[in-house]
């Protein structure tokens, strides 16, 4: 059973990639500026014009690189979130952890004198410290001596949360300068801003320290996923466990929307996708998932930046149109 299920998840995985690859191919030849598919082969290995080079490795794979491992993080921090909570309608946007890291990130836009040179590198950090805080007070609020952890409530706090922090950097920008005012508002719109390979490389060891613990403790996020009993029956520690693994969700999550923008129900999505394809055993489901959310905000944004509007729509606006109605689905169905 398991060899078998280990085989679906090699060809989920081998079609996913294959997806992916089609999608950032596409995206590549797609935009305003002109560069034709029969020149993205020349243009790679070198032999493009300098017009060609710049619109390739300045413009559009820097933006698309950022999007697939944003969607990457996004996924990873949700399939945590629905373990340790038990609750299928667990999303870093959902339970306010997004909202709770773009508000570090507006106040330290609107007040923090920094080099430019530095700011890609000090947003993941900022985004995590003012994320950890806000799951720590929604854990906190979720969380029940006699019952332990209250999946419905979590996500009533969380929804609660997110509001008022919504609300909170709304007020805080009201009297900002224009230009900050519009950067923000972008980010809470979920645009894809960090379009530039410092923003990629602040990413990077986010996604390559947590994916490897998040599949290291996998055997314990699904006791998580089972019951409090069962979890105490067979004398695993819990509370441990579950804030390690919280932990990991919020500073992947958080590393995700300081550069992509306020993007929700990618997390939400792509666990759901991933279990029905492979199973539930989050060895199998984590990687899966990753592809999944990758490739859902990569075609999100390669879709809103080619509308045939000014400056498109931002990949968050796209992803919401497919995750607000399933979300709904969801709500009605649990």
């Amino acid at each position: 059973m398991i060899t078998a299920k280990k085989s679906r998840q090699a060809i989920v995985i081998f079609a996913l990639t294959a997806l992916i690859i089609l999608t950032i191919v596409i995206g590549m030849g797609l935009g305003p500026a002109s560069l034709s598919y029969t020149r993205l082969l020349p243009t790679i290995v070198g032999n493009g014009t300098f017009p060609e080079s710049f619109v390739l490795f300045d413009v559009r794979l820097p933006r698309i690189v950022i999007t697939l491992l944003a969607g990457m993080a996004l996924a990873i921090a949700g399939t945590i979130l629905q373990g340790i909570t038990r609750n299928d309608l667990a999303d870093p946007g959902i339970i306010g952890i997004n909202a709770g890291a773009g508000l570090g990130i507006a106040l330290f836009f609107l007040f923090m004198p920094i080099d430019a040179g530095s700011f890609a590198y000090a947003l993941p950090v900022v985004g995590f410290a003012s994320a950890f805080v806000t799951a720590l007070l929604i854990y906190l609020f979720s969380y029940s001596k006699l019952h332990g952890l209250q999946p419905v409530r979590l996500v009533l706090v969380g929804v609660g949360f997110s509001m008022a922090l919504s609300g909170a950097m709304i007020v805080l920008i009201s009297s900002a300068e224009q230009q900050k005012v519009d950067f923000i508002a972008q980010w809470l719109a979920g645009n894809i801003w960090g379009t530039d390979w410092p923003f990629i490389l602040a990413l990077i060891p986010w996604i390559l320290i947590i994916l490897p613990l998040t599949l290291y403790m996998a055997n314990r996020l699904n006791v998580l996923a089972l019951s409090e009993e069962v979890g105490v029956g067979i004398g695993v520690q819990l509370n441990r466990d579950r804030i390690i693994l919280l932990i990991a969700a919020v500073a992947i999550a958080a590393a995700a929307v300081s550069v992509a923008g306020g993007i929700s129900f990618v997390g939400l999505m792509a666990p759901h996708l991933a279990r029905a394809l492979v199973g539930a055993r989050h060895q199998l489901v984590i990687p899966v998932a990753a592809l999944i959310g990758g490739w859902l905000l990569l075609l999100a944004d390669t879709i809103g930046r080619n509308i045939t509007t000014a400056d498109g729509l931002p990949a968050g606006i796209i992803v919401a149109f497919i995750g607000a109605p399933y979300f709904l689905y969801l709500l009605l169905k649990k």
